[in-house]
């Protein structure tokens, strides 16, 4: 019960990781309010969960819908503890495609722009959102997601790559300027997890993700839940600022 009546919030809350961390938050004690856009998945999910969660219909990238959102839980549970920026989506392609020395084809303005949308926008959003509400009460913990490829890059993802990499960013600015506050700011770099989404590639390239992981297999959700349950808890009081990489080893090529 390391969350014990500790009042949480997940974006991207209804699938893949987001799901197994709204599962274990509850399983540790938690509240969680979880936000996502896929209203079918979280209305099943917190039929599943109850009382113990509540669930909001959340466009990230939408400032208004996520201050609405924010206040919402507030007005409900009277505090946030906890914030888990874990929403993200992809939109790959390359940068620039160029055959017998002629483009081809390029990386779209609209797939740039929904990326950095919802994976870097949005995780300004819903921390600026959450920060004054945590000053007022005295602390609190936020984590987000960035990506192994945040650090290291990765062929055809240059949005991707960008909003990941702008997220590590953004926690070391909000380490410096929040801790004062006691609110800690952390993010989780995760490999090559088995989410629905990854699931449903084909296995040849299932089997790549593997043979660049030196554990020799894909992440489970669950092993991302687990560590951000570990920064949401107490045990984790004195990490702040850093980028925890939960990745089986990876090594990333092109």
């Amino acid at each position: 019960m390391r969350l014990k009546d500790k009042i949480c919030l997940v974006t991207g809350g209804a699938a893949g990781i987001g799901k197994a961390t709204t599962l274990r938050f509850v399983q540790e004690g938690a509240k969680v309010a979880f936000c996502d856009v896929n209203e079918e998945a979280g209305q099943a999910l917190v039929a599943e969960l109850g009382a113990a969660a509540r669930f909001d219909k959340v466009n990230v990238a939408d400032r208004q819908e996520v201050q609405a959102w924010v206040d919402g839980v507030v007005a409900q549970y009277g505090r946030v503890d906890v914030l888990i920026n874990n929403a993200g989506i992809t939109r790959d392609g390359l940068f620039v495609k160029v055959k017998d020395g002629v483009l081809v084809k390029q990386m779209e303005e609209a797939a740039w722009d929904a990326v950095i949308a919802v994976n870097l926008k949005g995780v300004f959003n819903c921390t600026q959102a959450v920060a004054p509400y945590m000053i007022k009460q005295g602390g609190g913990v936020i984590v987000s997601a960035s990506s192994v490829v945040g650090l290291y890059g990765n062929f055809g993802q240059t949005n991707y790559v960008a909003t990941k990499a702008g997220v590590i960013g953004m926690t070391k600015v909000w380490a410096r300027e929040l801790g004062k506050f006691g609110i800690r700011v952390n993010a989780v770099a995760p490999g090559f997890i088995l989410t629905e989404m990854v699931q449903k590639m084909p296995e040849n390239i299932l089997a790549d993700m593997k043979a660049h992981t030196p554990l020799g297999r894909l992440g489970d959700p669950l092993d991302i839940a687990n560590a951000y349950l570990w920064l949401a808890s107490d045990e984790a009081s004195f990490v702040h600022g850093a980028v925890i990489s939960v990745d089986g080893g990876i090594v990333i090529g092109t």
